[in-house]
């Protein structure tokens, strides 16, 4: 059983995230410092800021990601190759590209297979994460889909979005397992509704590889100051 040692193994297995369409280039900035400031696995954000992160982060290891056909999927494939295209050529080093929902809840999973294939093969040796959006599908679909996703050649499988209601701890854990036994190649990233350090270490206890949170420094910052700043001073023992 995985257990975390301290803040900055923490901080490796966390995708800091801001997705947000209203943030500022002044705002993505303060988030990008933050991102340095507790070294993260890496940041996850629009395309639109993607040439800014590459400048700001050129003295870092942070690894830059970004989306495409975020957040439906329902882009063509000639159109997410193009989109994924783009945002390498930018200077992102790992692609979340959603997956056609549809195409899995039609079963059309060969379909599935063959847009992962050649969104891989368009972006090469860059990170490939297919993002699905699990609470809209039942366990059969997710191991349909995380088989075709892992047969397409993608790194990772990514279970949400984080646009939508997101899924209990035990939902997620329930995913890890049937993913780990029915795709046991591909890497499991669990994205939404992760806001506690308790619960990003309950998913890598349970066998994620990432988590991917907009609320990553706070749980960071949160273990530290509990686990590491926090001084205790004992009770002297008092003998009669």
């Amino acid at each position: 059983m995985y257990r975390i040692k301290n803040s900055k193994e923490l901080a490796g297995f966390i995708e800091y995230t801001n997705l947000n369409n209203l943030a500022t280039e002044e705002e993505m900035k303060e988030f990008i410092n933050q991102a340095k400031e507790f070294d993260f696995n890496g940041i996850t954000i629009n395309p639109s800021f993607v040439k800014l992160a590459k400048e700001n982060l050129k003295d870092t290891n942070l690894s830059i990601g970004t989306v495409i056909s975020f957040p439906l999927g329902f882009d063509t494939t000639e159109t997410k190759i193009k989109e994924a295209e783009t945002v390498v050529s930018e200077g992102a080093d790992e692609v979340g590209m959603v997956v056609n929902i549809s195409q899995i809840k039609d079963g059309k999973y060969d379909e599935v297979e063959e847009e992962v294939s050649k969104v891989k093969a368009a972006i090469g040796d860059k990170v490939l994460k297919a993002i699905i959006e699990s609470k809209a599908l039942d366990d059969e679909e997710v191991i349909k889909a995380a088989q075709a996703i892992e047969n397409g050649g993608a790194d990772y499988i990514e279970t949400s979005t984080g646009f939508v209601s997101p899924n209990t701890i035990y939902e997620d854990v329930n995913l890890i397992n049937i993913i780990q036994k029915y795709a046991p190649k591909i890497k499991i990233k669990v994205t939404g509704g992760i806001h506690l350090y308790k619960t990003a270490n309950q998913l890598l206890t349970a066998g994620a590889d990432l988590v991917g949170s907009n609320e990553g420094y706070q749980i960071v910052k949160d273990y530290r100051d509990l686990r590491e700043n926090t001084k205790i001073t004992p009770k002297p023992i008092k003998f009669d």
